[in-house]
């Protein structure tokens, strides 16, 4: 008898699960409330400019690659991309300048030559975060976090190696015992924010981020980030994998305890599984507006959000890379204004990503697409318009004490997205970008599991175990899968 899925958003992480079911014999309907997939990863194309309007890093391809190598497909028939020379460009108040080099001796080398931080230093740290990983990637990343867990070699491998995760140190702490000079320590410090933290409060375990870009590599899809998304849709419609778009579920239908389909906006549909890729808290509350929301999902602090720009700029910049940071005077202060008082600091550090410095058809000849963000605080009601135009003032002018330009002439575009357009477009509770923050060393064990006490229900996602980001929406895919194959044999 065939087996009947459903998955509610086409966000990545919605899509992967999709492909992962489908293969294992699951007839696959997908409920999308938008006119098109890709949750935050979407795409902004107006007056001969293309924007990426959501993720812009990509690290470890080879979780995209492995659900068109689960067909038995050549990704690259479907998806290319290549690894970046030169991750990303930081500025620095000071006047400042640090290529982070792909290769980790030309990146130790390069550290060492504009601050004087020894070379070796950078090196040793990079090797921890390789350890790091390898101690922790299959318990905390990917496999299902649960009770079992305790009971296997690998959760018993990190538990015998604990001082070695940090876990009892921040972020902030751990880069201050490597090493001595301040724009180091900022530089490996933003990792936090990788995953919407403050390195003042993350548990220093998170440093194992930068070994994703610096070890591993950081990439750039052939024609865009958006492509990511794009090549996994196309594939799953010729594999009949079925969306229904801009169809929003409006409830999860319970009977005894039991998922047993959906109330779309098209009707009722009933199925032996039932997915969410939607925000966790949207998914208690709207979905299962019934059921009590687990108290811990509502006590627990929201990621950061962002305000960004596309600016159509027109002119080139050489000096800038297709990631560019201009950080911040005061990083501590900016953290505690975003986490505490839910503000923006007057001097944000500033990302600048640029991606026909990649792509050249994304903009113009003799002009370049500028995607400026800045972190900002979850959506708690603050006086948006007003926090906006400050911010924005804020940004041009250290965009022209830093760079030395008159930028605001330039721009001949601008599209804007705010905390309030996140949550609204989105669904993401608050407008956090990556569900709940990991200002704490208990926050891994608190996101919500990839199953529920409803039988036959299962979460995916970026506000789910494992986290937030492309890799982490893929990895939890691949532990759904898991979860719902072992439920249903």
């Amino acid at each position: 008898m065939e087996r009947k899925a459903c998955v509610i958003g086409a966000g990545i992480g919605g899509i992967a699960t999709a492909l992962r079911l489908n293969k294992d014999g699951w007839k696959v309907t997908v409920f999308e409330s938008s006119a098109e997939p890709g949750g935050k990863i979407k795409q902004i194309q107006k007056d001969n400019y293309r924007f990426d309007t959501g993720p812009s890093l990509f690290t470890l391809p080879a979780l995209v690659d492995e659900l068109f190598e689960l067909y038995n497909e050549n990704p690259r028939h479907y998806f290319d991309y290549k690894k970046l020379e030169n991750v990303t460009r930081y500025f620095y108040p000071d006047g400042t300048t640090i290529n982070a080099r792909q290769n980790p001796q030309e990146f130790a080398d390069e550290i060492e030559n504009k601050t004087g931080e020894p070379a070796s230093n950078v090196l040793t740290y990079l090797k921890h975060a390789e350890k790091l990983y390898q101690l922790t990637a299959n318990t905390f990343i990917f496999s299902p976090f649960t009770l079992n867990q305790i009971f296997t070699r690998d959760f018993l491998r990190a538990g015998l190696n604990f001082r070695k995760l940090n876990a009892l140190k921040t972020m902030h702490q751990v880069n201050e015992l490597y090493f001595s000079d301040p724009r180091v320590i900022q530089l490996f410090d933003r990792y936090a924010t990788y995953n919407g933290s403050d390195p003042f409060q993350t548990p220093g375990t998170l440093s194992v981020i930068s070994h994703l870009e610096h070890n591993i590599g950081a990439f750039f899809p052939k024609h865009g980030m958006h492509e990511i998304v794009q090549s996994l849709f196309e594939f799953s419609k010729q594999n009949n994998i079925r969306f229904s778009f801009q169809d929003p579920v409006n409830e999860i239908i319970l009977k005894d305890n039991l998922a047993k389909g959906v109330k779309a906006s098209s009707g009722d549909y009933y199925f032996d599984a039932v997915v969410t890729n939607a925000d966790v808290f949207q998914t208690y509350g709207r979905l299962l507006s019934k059921k009590k929301i687990p108290s811990k999902i509502l006590k627990q602090e929201r990621s950061s959000s962002a305000l960004i720009f596309y600016w159509g700029i027109n002119d080139t910049h050489e000096h800038l890379d297709v990631h560019n940071i201009l950080f911040s005077n005061n990083y501590k202060e900016e953290f505690n204004q975003m986490f505490t008082h839910k503000n923006i600091y007057e001097d944000p550090t500033v990302y600048i990503f640029i991606s026909s410095k990649a792509v050249k058809s994304d903009a113009p000849a003799g002009k370049e697409n500028w995607f400026v963000m800045i972190n900002a605080p979850a959506n708690k009601g603050q006086q948006w318009d007003t926090l906006i135009d400050e911010a924005r003032k804020n940004i041009i002018t250290k965009i022209n004490r830093m760079l030395k330009t008159d930028i605001e002439p330039k721009i001949e575009f601008e599209e804007l997205l705010d905390p309030r357009k996140i949550e609204e477009q989105t669904h993401s509770f608050q407008g956090a970008l990556y569900g709940n923050s990991s200002n704490s060393m208990f926050s891994a064990f608190q996101r919500h599991g990839n199953t529920a006490a409803i039988k036959n229900l299962y979460f995916t996602g970026g506000s789910v175990h494992p986290g937030g980001g492309i890799p982490l929406c893929l990895a939890s895919a691949s532990i759904t899968a898991y979860e719902i194959k072992k439920q249903h044999k």
